[in-house]
């Protein structure tokens, strides 16, 4: 999404949000250190009363945080933090001979709701009467389906993933998908587009603009949450919030 870029790894030491966030803020002082530009995070975790202390750590200034919005209906954090972009899942259909695009719709299976604690940051106040006083998600959304997702060039199969993948044989070819993919390929997107916004809350002001629905692939087709209780509609909804990417403009 970005070939020009300049790309970090950075692994936390553990999954519990207390290495998480200290992986965050290393990967968020070596982006700053470069003039600035994206973090995305492929994970995240149940929400819970005291989230709200921890948002300032996706605050440094120069960097636009983006968060998977989660591969099962809800939400999770940090991808209700306000100050992150909460990319969401859609899926893709194509044709099985020529592989041409046909259609897209929303993915079942993302991530997506009112947030239970963070209060609706003034970039939704244009969709209040969608989210209420609480923040919603996702912002924006991507392929994300399994079935449908990227393509992934496996050189190092674990022995414990050898009966699952690649039939044991390295390399090989995997499909791999989940917001975990839909959230670094916005923050490819956006670097590529290369305004770099001094902050998330910047992005995401630009992201729900005066005119947002024509930067973007409205997804009108489908339902996600619990109970597949949200319908994929014209304009933001709960399914893939704005859409999905449709050119550089207002990225």
């Amino acid at each position: 999404m970005a070939p020009n870029a300049t790309l970090y790894l950075v692994e936390a030491q553990s999954n519990s949000f207390a290495d998480l966030f200290c992986a965050v803020t290393v990967a968020s002082n070596l982006v700053q250190a470069k003039g600035g530009g994206e973090v995305s995070m492929s994970w995240g975790g149940g929400e819970w009363s005291g989230e709200t202390a921890y948002d300032p750590v996706f605050t440094t200034p120069g960097v636009v945080y983006f968060a998977a919005a989660g591969d099962s209906p809800g939400v999770i954090y940090p991808s209700a933090s306000p100050n992150v972009v909460s990319a969401g899942g859609t899926t893709l259909s194509t044709n099985a001979v020529t592989g041409n695009f046909i259609g897209e719709n929303v993915w079942q299976d993302a991530g997506s709701g009112p947030s239970a604690y963070e209060s609706r940051p003034s970039y939704q106040n244009g969709i209040k009467n969608i989210v209420g006083a609480y923040r919603g998600t996702p912002d924006v959304a991507a392929d994300a389906n399994p079935y449908t997702g990227v393509w992934v060039l496996d050189n190092f199969v674990a022995p414990a993933y050898g009966s699952n993948y690649c039939n044991g044989y390295t390399p090989c070819w995997l499909i791999v998908g989940g917001t975990s993919v839909s959230s670094p390929t916005w923050a490819g997107i956006v670097n590529a587009a290369g305004s770099f916004s001094r902050s998330t809350h910047d992005e995401l002001t630009k992201l729900y603009g005066d005119n947002p629905y024509a930067d973007f692939n409205d997804i009108t087709l489908g339902s996600c949450g619990p109970y597949l209780g949200y319908f994929a509609s014209p304009g933001w909804d709960f399914c893939s919030g704005l859409g999905s990417p449709n050119s550089y403009n207002g990225k």
